[in-house]
């Protein structure tokens, strides 16, 4: 175990502090194809309440996206992107206290999704693919969330091979940083995603866990994402059986596994779809951290 940076976020009417205690952010998916959720939170009223009960179990932040990253997935129509989220932020924004982020890779959905009330921009490109996205980050003057992912989601899982994992993550980590700075953005409105199950391997998945610490030699918050996705539910399922769905018991279990490890390893955010559980699993754990 290895004692966290400590951050201070503070921006708007905002300002969290990380490293003390371990931020949870609650997914929001307002989609009809995410992995996990897909569909069940896709109607305007069953979001804005999930949103409400989100806040309501602890989340930290509440991260909505209006277009599926998994693996294989296409792209969405901007329009039909910010039709799904806008609404939803508008709504929860008035209704709940915590900061509300948009995961988006598009600057034109960013910006309508902050004018309804979101404050933070997750992107999970690093600002790679809309080139206008960082200059408004740095406009107005938000965080950024900036994950890394070999390739993009549609081959990003098609056999997905690195020299040496944690260097090369570093490196574009280090140079997503670099970039978003160089746009304007204040370093210290950064925070950085290793991006489990982008580009990466069962293997893969578990050694960016374990060696998580090696990200903090960037002097920004470290979130982990690692909410019921396939490399927790491969290690769960018997032999003979394909895939098992990921709102099961056993792979939220699997995945407060995964929270714990995360914690204990550095992480500062952690991204997960079950709010409560993660609120109790992550007091335990910096209890655990803060004993001397």
């Amino acid at each position: 175990m290895r004692s966290r940076n400590k951050y201070r976020l503070a921006w708007g009417r905002y300002q969290l502090d990380l490293g003390q205690r371990t931020l949870v952010m609650g997914v929001l998916n307002v989609t009809p194809d995410s992995f996990s959720d897909g569909g069940k939170f896709f109607e305007y009223e069953t979001a804005v309440a999930q949103g409400e009960k989100l806040a309501a179990d602890g989340a930290d932040i509440i991260d909505i996206g209006g277009e599926s990253t998994r693996p294989f997935s296409d792209a969405v129509p901007v329009e039909e992107e910010i039709r799904r989220v806008v609404p939803v932020i508008e709504q929860l924004a008035e209704r709940v206290k915590v900061p509300i982020s948009i995961d988006t890779m598009k600057a034109s959905v960013a910006r309508r999704a902050i004018e309804a009330g979101a404050t933070i921009i997750n992107d999970v490109t690093a600002l790679r693919f809309d080139p206008e996205l960082a200059g408004l980050a740095a406009e107005l003057d938000v965080p950024v969330i900036l994950m890394h992912m070999l390739g993009d989601p549609k081959t990003m899982q098609k056999d997905p091979a690195y020299d040496d994992l944690i260097a090369e993550i570093l490196e574009f980590l280090a140079d997503a940083v670099d970039r978003a700075t160089a746009a304007g953005i204040r370093r210290s409105n950064i925070i950085v995603d290793p991006g489990i199950g982008f580009g990466k391997t069962l293997e893969h998945n578990l050694l960016l866990i374990k060696h998580l610490h090696a990200f903090s030699t960037l002097q920004v918050p470290v979130l982990i994402g690692s909410s019921r996705k396939a490399f927790i539910r491969k290690l769960l399922k018997d032999e003979n059986v394909p895939d098992i769905s990921a709102d099961l018991p056993t792979v939220d279990t699997g995945t407060q596994a995964t929270v714990a490890a995360s914690i204990l390893n550095g992480a500062h955010i952690v991204r997960v779809h079950d709010v409560a559980k993660t609120v109790a699993t992550a007091r335990i754990v910096d209890s655990i951290l803060g004993v001397e």
